[in-house]
């Protein structure tokens, strides 16, 4: 197995923080020593582990996993012991041929997160924001009680997507696509299927019941699209000396960094006294973007610890004997990757607004500042993803060269990652300072005063009460948040192991 990243790992304690997705690439297999002992062991009838073959990939998914995996010592299946004797594990590795099938029935119950993907390309798009969308970012959920009816409603439009300029907005709904009642049974093959295009069949609030409207979308997906995670920045005045700066941030991705460094170089310039960041929508993403946003918020706290991971104990004794305790170390920065120096406020307190689709990489943003400012959470309690991931590649050499034979990778948890006081235990989610639902009827203009969420967080703000908040009337409670939202609700760290033993 092979493991590296773009990052050296000795400079990790400075960058990737929150997408607990560590970026562990590379998993090959035995060594060539143990290949020959294994030739030479098995009888012409034993079962072998044909590395060319098919069961290459099983192999693998095994291997990486019982190096990597979170729970490894807690799975009976990815025991060390299981390489004590060749022929029992070819036997074992021979039954399960199917990468994915056998993905899965090495996971352990607690987890809810790691994936297996066909296409390595399509997972490394995922990590970056990219990916295959028409633009319409929507929710679903039943139309009644006991019954089988779904109601699609509109959270947002993507700029410069498909769907941008055509007649959806936010806090729109469709009760069909191409003219097909939506329901628990079809709504995946309807709105998640390969197709790239569809059509929505709109609907409007009537004296409380949905009707359709006649309205009729057509949208076609755009492959590979690239997400601005940047979805709103601006300036709000409370009064003649106050002023909010908002960001609504919808992913974290490293990319983007120089991007968000300019938004706070703006809001820098413009003296905001109070700082409102919008992760409702977050699912998480790059550790080195949550620590370098963590940082522009503060700046006082420069080489102060932000976040400590914690491996399976196999892994933390061999990173701490390997490159020392600092290597588990994520601090705060005052530069970022590019050296650029970080436009920081230096704010001892933030306002960051949530819902239950705020993971990973918010949720460890909120948990890292906790230890040293004021965070006034606002909204619902987060999802409770705790735990991070790294990308592991099968590679056949220390050039990162992948195996030619197929395109699997893996994205399985690896670590926990806990904040200066280690704290770390938040599976259950994050609760708010101040509760609050978005209602499904009345969503509002995002980044408009008058929406519910943020005119909560500004009457907070300004102690006034003079934002008007529409009573909710319905929550919102999903059927599904999208067959994707496992991948979408990730962090991942960047760090150059080198693990390889073919």
């Amino acid at each position: 197995m092979y493991n590296q990243s773009n990052t050296s790992f000795t400079k990790i304690g400075s960058i990737y923080f929150f997408i607990l997705t560590v970026i562990l690439i590379g998993c090959s297999n035995d060594t060539e020593e143990e290949n020959s002992r294994s030739e030479s062991n098995l009888d012409s009838d034993d079962i072998a582990v044909d590395l060319d073959g098919e069961l290459q990939i099983s192999d693998f998914v095994w291997k990486g996993l019982n190096e990597f995996y979170y729970w490894q010592e807690k799975v009976e299946a990815l025991s060390d012991e299981k390489l004590n004797n060749e022929k029992s594990y070819a036997s074992f590795i021979s039954k399960n041929s199917d990468p994915e099938i056998f993905f899965n029935s090495l996971k352990h119950p607690e987890d809810r997160f790691s994936w297996i993907e066909k296409n390595y390309i399509d997972l490394e798009n995922t990590l970056q924001g990219i990916y295959s969308t028409n633009g319409v970012e929507f929710g679903l959920l039943y139309a009644c009680e006991n019954c089988n009816e779904l109601i699609g409603f509109v959270k947002y439009i993507l700029e410069d997507s498909d769907a941008d300029g055509k007649n959806i907005q936010r806090g729109d709904f469709f009760t069909a696509v191409n003219g097909v009642k939506l329901t628990s049974n079809n709504y995946r093959s309807l709105l998640f299927s390969e197709n790239l295009s569809y059509t929505l069949n709109m609907s409007s609030l009537q004296s409380g019941t949905l009707i359709g409207n006649g309205i009729n979308v057509e949208l076609t997906k755009e492959e590979n699209f690239k997400t601005n995670p940047i979805q709103i920045s601006k300036i709000l005045s409370i009064s003649n000396s106050e002023k909010v700066g908002y960001l609504m941030y919808n992913q974290f991705v490293a990319d983007i960094s120089n991007n968000l460094n300019e938004t706070f170089a703006y809001f820098k310039t413009e003296g905001i006294t109070e700082l409102i960041i919008d992760l409702r929508y977050n699912g998480g993403g790059s550790v080195q973007n949550c620590v370098e946003l963590a940082s522009m918020i503060t700046g006082q706290f420069n080489s102060e610890i932000f976040a400590e991971e914690i491996w399976n104990q196999k892994l933390l004794t061999y990173l701490e004997e390997r490159f020392g305790r600092e290597s588990l170390i994520n601090r705060f920065v005052d530069k970022l990757g590019n050296e650029e120096p970080i436009n920081s406020l230096n704010f001892n307190r933030v306002y960051i607004i949530t819902s239950s689709e705020s993971a990973s990489a918010s949720e460890l943003l909120i948990n890292g500042l906790a230890s040293y400012i004021e965070v006034i959470q606002v909204g619902e309690k987060t999802f409770g993803k705790n735990v991070g991931s790294i990308t592991v590649y099968d590679y056949i050499d220390n050039e990162k060269t992948k195996n030619p034979d197929h395109t699997y990778a893996m994205q399985p948890i690896v670590l926990k990652i806990a904040n200066s006081d280690g704290y770390a235990d938040y599976i259950e989610g994050l609760e708010p300072t101040t509760e609050v639902y978005e209602d499904i009827r009345n969503l509002g203009i995002l980044g408009d005063p008058t929406e519910p969420l943020l005119a909560t967080t500004l009457n907070l703000i300004s102690d006034t009460g003079k934002f008007k908040i529409p009573k909710a009337l319905l929550t919102k409670k999903f059927l599904v948040k999208d067959p994707a939202m496992l991948k979408k609700q990730k962090m991942f760290v960047d760090k150059n192991l080198l693990f390889y033993n073919r």
